[in-house]
Parts: structure tokens; sequence; C-alpha cells
């Protein structure tokens, strides 16, 4: 059995409700949601929420809602992992045989139910414990710089000041979409950003995260391109 688990507490504070806030005709989770359903994957998709109106947009649009996340899963520093892990014990308890559980942002309007499933084939394809969705940076990060405390620049890697671009290693970067993982990765804390994680590579240009209002009009430019024209 897979099942599939989307974050979304109530107690965003950057953009409020960011959650369920409407996004180019539906409410933000409601990509995540249809996404997943698309997929023909999951058993049972599985909405983790604290917030009573989240959880009725969740239902209204297809999701489950089987339990209120406790308050102590739902503060500003509680990680994805500890939400997975509840849902996932959750899961086990009800007598749920779990072959792969996939934790998919509520935040995530270009996600892709094909890139879905992509990454459960993937994590199918061999002793992986993860298949994460990832992308690359759009500049070298070895050539990256910081503003030093007392003014002007200061590189992070100056040992790369005079390598060339092209001769740096690419770098990659969590697309902030999707993770895939078998129960005892999750349930053992088992790192994702590690040896035993298969990448499915999303391109750049359908990878926005949503943390501030300059990312959700940056988001709502893309989303006339890249949902506008589907």
């Amino acid at each position: 059995m897979n099942i599939a688990v989307i974050p979304a507490r109530g107690g965003s504070k950057r953009i409020p409700r960011k959650n369920i806030k409407e996004f180019f005709g539906k409410p933000m989770i409601a990509w995540s949601i249809e996404a997943a359903k698309a997929s023909g994957l999951f058993d049972h998709i599985i909405v983790s929420t604290d917030d009573a109106e989240i959880a009725e947009v969740a239902e209204q649009w297809g999701a489950e809602v089987p339990f209120v996340r406790p308050a102590e899963l739902a503060d500003d520093h509680t990680g994805t992992n500890d939400v997975v892990v509840h849902a996932a014990k959750w899961a086990m308890d009800q007598g749920f045989e779990l072959d792969a559980v996939c934790c998919i942002y509520a935040t995530a309007p270009f996600i892709r139910y094909e890139d879905i499933r992509s990454g459960k084939t993937l994590l199918d394809s061999g002793q992986w414990a993860y298949a994460i969705a990832v992308t690359d940076f759009a500049a070298p990060i070895f050539r990256s710089v910081k503003e030093h405390e007392d003014g002007g620049l200061e590189m992070f890697f100056p040992e790369h000041y005079l390598t060339r671009s092209q001769d740096l290693p690419k770098a990659l970067h969590d697309a902030g979409q999707f993770y895939w993982g078998r129960p005892s990765a999750w349930l053992n804390g088992v790192r994702g950003f590690d040896r035993s994680t298969a990448i499915i590579k999303i391109p750049r240009w359908r990878v926005q995260d949503i943390d501030d209002l300059e990312d959700w009009e940056r988001a709502e430019i893309l989303a006339n391109y890249i949902i506008g024209h589907q």
C-alpha cells in the first residue's frame, strides 16, 4: 500500500493561510491533492493539519483528514520528517501494510503526476531508501558571495575565485515538491540527502519554493505560462 502525506499546518506567518489561499483558480493545496490523485498510485491521500478550515478544503478536493495533527507537531520548529513519521505511525496503527510513503508539499502548484510516478518507479528500481525531486541551481554555488559584516563582499569558497564556471561541479537542491520513502527509512530517521537517495530531476522553470510574498508573486507569473498553456 502507498500513502501520500501532505503537511499543511494553519500557522503560516509570512503568507497567511497560504495552504488554502487561492492560486490560479484553486486553493493552493488543491494542486498537490489533484496531482496525487492523478498519479493513481495512492490508496490514501492524507492531509496532516491542525486547522479545521484547511481540513475542510482538503476534503472538498478529495483528500482524507483522518486525524488532527497534535499541537506539538504544529509549531514553527517542527520538521517535515516528524509530521510524516506521525502520519505513517497512524497508518500502521490502522493496520495499513505500507510499501511506500510519499510526502507532498501543500505549496507545490507546478507538481506533475508524471513526476510522482517517475519517483515511485525510481524508488522501486533498486535498494533506495528515498526518491526525491531536485533541480539545479541557476548559478554556480561555488562562486557564491555574501555581504561581509564590515561591508563589501566575501566568497563562500574563495579557493574557486579563478575557477571557470564550466569546471565547477553542478550542484542540485531540493525542488520542494515531493519525497518518496520507504516506511523504515522515515521511521528510522535515515538521512534524505545521502547516497541511499535516488533523484528525479525537475527543470528549473517548473520549480518555485513559496515561502514569502515575493515567491508567491513569482509563482503567479510563472503559472500564466506553465499552467495556462497546459
